[in-house]
């Protein structure tokens, strides 16, 4: 069914963080008096509350029907029930190596009433894990929920995962909750004020009207249903999203007028802190909620449990809303009144409803207040406010550990222009405290761990990060991020685009940028010359291997030109090498000498991300320190090169983040 799409044109008015809106909207929802009503039949449990109908399988606890406003079932009934509302993960076991598992669909095997009354109904399908199982399905104890509220224009669900201590040993690559919607009416997605638009169909990407690119989540679009997405590519990895900014995003149905969104109030429970990305919609029409993936950080964050490792973990609660409108407004509206209920969500957390004694409440939590600055001691002799540092609460470890830790709970806000931060509703338990602060190298821990007690409310007054230094700046190329966003990202190429990104802040999301490399630099690899180039037009987002021809590429040797006046040849200089993401590369550094073996300094292979040809502008954070000595450094100009060695695919190579030339401490 074609879907009429004049009435739906996007007003993008993009804003960094959510705030509270307000309109005039007034939706046909009346908010019933009705009491929650349960009924229980052989296959199936249904939870009624007169706004909407949700159904889910008995005892297998996948949500097969949604039932709201003259439509029968939001879901996409052509798929099996199996494949329509479901929690799953992706695990495998102990020794194997890589990020591809098993999925799960965790189908229960027992299901409970937890709490019947007027005001709220809460289910527990749970499937209970013994050594009969072994092998077969991932050995956890799973219990998944659900809840409906009187008056509630949807409804809630969340998962508690459990591990005992004599159980084997395992690993999970993926946690998530999925929604596939009714292709029919679901034509519209939205994830961000300016990150919305209509999406081709799923059978666009078939092959009879689609071609496969460099790899299946890509694929141009040359015989689609509707003539409009002819040449585009579509990738379900151009909709991702850092976790600090996935609080709501959805699907439209124009006929009838339908929003149906994922609200996330918290992310406590999701994987490696504030700046993990993680899918959100994309086509199917699909809308998904992750707590956990490799995507972006590749093994690394596989979660890797031992035999004797006790876990416990409650993933959720997340909302899942529904609305409409009165005939004759703007359906674009549903997504306003979406981010308004997110609001309503965020205020409300921690919720006082769910029934697990796993899910704390606000009483049962804490805080953590203090203030950070920045005495960078060769930047200024003061201490200066970490404005805008992202702080947080998460396992303890080492200073930066958080970006990888997967198996806690973490908790973070940003400091204001005085450096102050407040972090809220923190569960009980041991964790240290990071920051990473922009404009300034490297990661931030406190010295002492820090025990969150109910109730508690500590303050830790003034705190001073001090990032690496050991001399006087010399140079530098590009802003201490963690991006490389900073940097040249090419146009695309005009057989390969998305017209979202096409004008678009976020320009590094069209697919193929990777191949403009050769084209750009057709005789020789990229040299910047410092005091001259300008990092934002001539360094290229990505050091990426150079295509030779259909099959094979080559590495690639960077060259930084810089001129010193004065050399003290007895003293050692600093090279700072922050990087923003790393796929399957070594990357090599030598200064004047571009045939010197071994090189001065190697990384060795490092990462498995994946950012290049996911679209993605970082991955995982590494800093390399890199001594030069001062007897290899020339008066007047020097070259320092940088070789990624790597080079069997299109996609092993390195983002920059930031690179720095220190003085010695006397320069």
């Amino acid at each position: 069914m074609k879907m009429a799409r004049a009435r739906l044109q996007p007003q993008p008015q993009p804003h960094p963080h959510p705030r509270p809106l307000s309109f005039s909207l007034l939706f046909l929802l009346v908010v019933s008096s009705q009491a929650v009503r349960l009924q229980i039949q052989d296959k199936y449990v249904v939870m009624d509350n007169e706004i909407l109908q949700v159904t889910i399988s008995n005892p297998q606890g996948i949500v097969t029907g949604i039932k709201f406003r003259g439509m029968d079932n939001l879901l996409e009934v052509r798929n099996p029930e199996i494949d329509r509302g479901y929690w799953d993960l992706v695990w495998s076991e102990e020794g194997t190596k890589g990020t591809k598992g098993v999925l799960d669909r965790i189908e229960a095997t027992n299901f409970t009433v937890v709490v019947e009354r007027e005001e709220q109904v809460e289910l527990s399908f749970s499937r209970i894990w013994n050594s009969s199982l072994e092998g077969q399905v991932v050995p956890l104890n799973i219990d998944k929920r659900f809840i409906m509220l009187r008056g509630s224009s949807g409804f809630y669900t969340y998962a508690i995962f459990e591990h005992l201590d004599d159980w084997p040993p395992f690993n999970i690559d993926n946690i998530r909750m999925a929604f596939k919607l009714n292709q029919d009416n679901f034509h519209y997605m939205a994830i961000a004020d300016d990150r919305q638009r209509f999406m081709p169909l799923p059978e666009d990407r078939l092959p009879e009207r689609g071609q496969e690119l460099a790899y299946p989540e890509a694929v141009l679009l040359v015989n689609p249903v509707e003539p409009e997405f002819k040449g585009e590519v579509d990738d379900k990895y151009e909709y991702s999203c850092r976790s600090q900014d996935i609080w709501v995003h959805g699907w439209i149905s124009n006929n009838p007028s339908v929003g149906f969104w994922q609200i996330s109030p918290s992310m406590e429970s999701r994987s490696a802190g504030p700046l993990k990305q993680f899918l959100t919609s994309h086509v199917g029409p699909t809308t998904l909620a992750l707590f956990h993936s490799v995507h972006y950080s590749g093994e690394d964050l596989v979660l890797r449990f031992k035999k004797g490792e006790p876990w416990k973990k409650v993933f959720g609660p997340i909302f899942i809303y529904v609305n409409s409108f009165l005939e004759g407004d703007d359906p674009l509206q549903l997504w306003k009144d979406a981010k308004q209920q997110m609001m309503n969500q965020v205020q409300n957390w921690p919720y006082d409803f769910p029934a697990s004694e796993d899910f704390p409440k606000f009483e049962q939590r804490g805080s953590v207040s203090g203030r950070l600055l920045v005495q960078d001691r060769c930047a200024s002799h003061e201490s200066k406010p970490a404005y805008g540092a992202h702080v947080g609460l998460a396992l303890p470890g080492e200073a930066g550990s958080w970006q990888r830790e997967c198996k806690g709970y973490q908790f973070w806000t940003r400091a204001d222009e005085n450096g102050n931060f407040s972090i809220n509703n923190i569960r009980t338990g041991n964790y240290s405290l990071y920051a990473t602060v922009p404009g300034f190298i490297g990661d931030y821990r406190y010295d002492a761990n820090i025990t969150i007690t109910e109730n508690c409310n500590i303050e830790l007054g003034d705190l001073v990060y001090e990032p690496p230094r050991d001399g006087p700046t010399l140079w530098e190329i590009g802003i201490p991020d963690r991006s490389a966003a900073e940097f040249f990202v090419p146009d695309p190429n005009p057989k390969y685009i998305n017209k979202l990104y096409v004008n678009h802040s976020d320009r590094y999301r069209q697919y193929g940028l990777w191949e403009r490399y050769a084209e750009l630099y057709p005789d020789g690899d990229l040299t910047y010359t410092v005091d001259h180039s300008n990092y934002s037009k001539d360094w290229f987002f990505a050091q990426v291997t150079r295509k030779k021809d259909n099959v094979t590429y080559e590495a690639t040797t960077w060259q930084i030109i810089f001129k010193l006046d004065n050399v003290n040849t007895s003293a050692t200089y600093k090279l700072r090498l922050a990087l923003a993401s790393a796929h399957a590369s070594n990357l090599q550094v030598r200064i004047n000498d571009p045939l010197l073996k071994p090189a001065l300094f190697s990384t060795g292979i490092i990462g498995k991300e994946n950012t290049i040809a996911r679209h993605g502008i970082y991955g995982l954070y590494w800093l390399f320190n890199v001594d030069l000595p001062g007897a290899q450094l020339l008066q007047g100009n020097n070259t320092i090169l940088l070789t990624q060695t790597q080079s069997t695919t299109a996609f092993q190579g390195i983002m920059y983040d930031y690179i720095r030339l220190e003085g010695p401490p006397d320069f």
